[in-house]
């Protein structure tokens, strides 16, 4: 998969900040050397959030988001400023470009709290530097350019690429369980909701972070996983397998090897597993005419007993032994007002980049809802999630 490929949910967003005509388009324009956004002398000509995933040196595959100006007026105004402020939920590293003529106004200094509320590394940058006589010296996180002359663009790219290195170096799929020369099996059922001639995202991830940690990945289906675990001179160090085999593949795995799944990988990679290993408590609580909201990040076409609208509420009605009222979300749809739901039921995210969904995490945390991934919650219905957790022994407290 060349750099091009990476999917959008595994880049880096940069996200694109600031008022009105303070040259935030032209800036962004200047760093990726193309005409990304709408740029003009009027005022507000930016309407809705621009992303672009591209590569952009020294830092890699990128997504460029291009938001509208936060000080817009009207109507129109109020919903594109409400669109830029979803686009915070989705940012990595966010840039506040100000007029530097102008310097910084109440408004930016707002959205700077909110940066700091969020724990949102930030980059202050001070365009329109050629019309500055008197320029404060870049420190920190802060810096004057010219988008028009081309000035320090090259030293904010060296900024952003910081902020990067940062986020890409402290997040592991499942490399940190491993030392060189493991033997990790992999389970991939086949069946009529797989994808025909190819896998899934988090199996391709999983699989290339094996590799890149210097270690050895095998692939079966669940139904050759016997006879695979017999084939190897040694035991491997881990097992993991998709979540809707579980039951099987725990049956199979002898106790002494270590087992997991896909979901529970994601969940701490993307999320945040001892949030969503609580949650998965609240399904022995849950009583007739709960309402369990259940909701997925892609939009792909539900297929015949998609898990997400088939099989889950019917694992769930038979686990908890009562009617439950279930709602649907998937894509960018995620309500704003979550009170009305005893349960969130969320899919692993895995075309979410991990922003958005710690966001979501965060908002049901917030309003006092217990939320759960599709992999942890099947593994609690079917009596094996502190099996799958053995590999997280810190976390495992939270059931033993």
């Amino acid at each position: 998969m060349g750099m091009n490929d990476v999917a959008s949910a595994e880049r880096v967003h940069i996200g694109f900040f600031g008022m009105r005509n303070a040259g935030k388009s032209s800036v962004v324009n200047a760093v990726t050397g193309q005409n990304l956004a709408v740029v003009s002398n009027i005022k507000g000509t930016t309407t809705d959030p621009v992303k672009k995933a591209m590569e952009l040196l020294p830092i890699g595959p990128v997504v460029i988001i291009d938001t509208p100006g936060l000080d817009d007026v009207g109507e129109l105004g109020k919903l594109r400023i409400s669109k830029a402020k979803q686009i915070l939920a989705q940012t990595d590293i966010a840039v506040l470009v100000v007029d530097a003529v102008k310097g910084i106004c109440k408004a930016d200094n707002e959205l700077i709290s909110v940066f700091k509320d969020r724990k949102l590394p930030y980059i202050i940058v001070y365009n329109k530097s050629d019309l500055v006589k008197e320029q404060k010296p870049a420190t920190g996180n802060e810096l004057y350019v010219s988008a028009l002359k081309k000035e320090n663009i090259d030293l904010l790219k060296e900024k952003i690429g910081e902020f990067a290195v940062d986020i890409k170096n402290n997040n592991h799929i499942i490399a940190d369980l491993l030392v060189r020369g493991d033997m990790v099996v992999l389970v991939i059922p086949i069946d009529e909701s797989a994808p025909k001639g190819r896998l899934i995202l988090p199996q391709q991830q999983t699989m290339r972070e094996i590799l890149d940690a210097h270690c050895c990945a095998v692939a079966c289906r669940e139904t050759e996983l016997k006879e695979t675990l017999e084939a190897l001179s040694a035991p491997p160090r881990l097992v993991v397998t998709d979540s809707q085999v579980f039951g099987r593949v725990g049956e199979i795995v002898p106790e002494n090897i270590m087992l997991t799944s896909f979901s529970v990988l994601f969940a701490r990679y993307k999320g945040d597993l001892t949030e969503l290993v609580k949650g998965a408590a609240k399904l022995s609580r849950l009583k007739p005419g709960d309402k369990i909201l259940i909701s997925e990040g892609c939009t792909h076409h539900r297929q015949c007993n998609d898990i997400g609208t088939v099989k889950l509420p019917a694992w769930i009605e038979s686990f908890t032994k009562a009617k439950i009222e279930f709602d649907f979300t998937s894509g960018t749809e995620f309500p704003d007002n979550l009170s009305e739901y005893a349960l969130i039921v969320h899919c692993g995210g895995c075309m979410l980049n991990e922003k958005e969904m710690k966001h979501r995490i965060e908002q049901a945390k917030s309003e006092g809802v217990p939320i759960v991934n599709y992999g942890i919650a099947i593994a609690r219905m079917h009596g094996i999630l502190e099996r799958s957790l053995r590999p997280f022994p810190g976390i495992l407290k939270i059931l033993t």
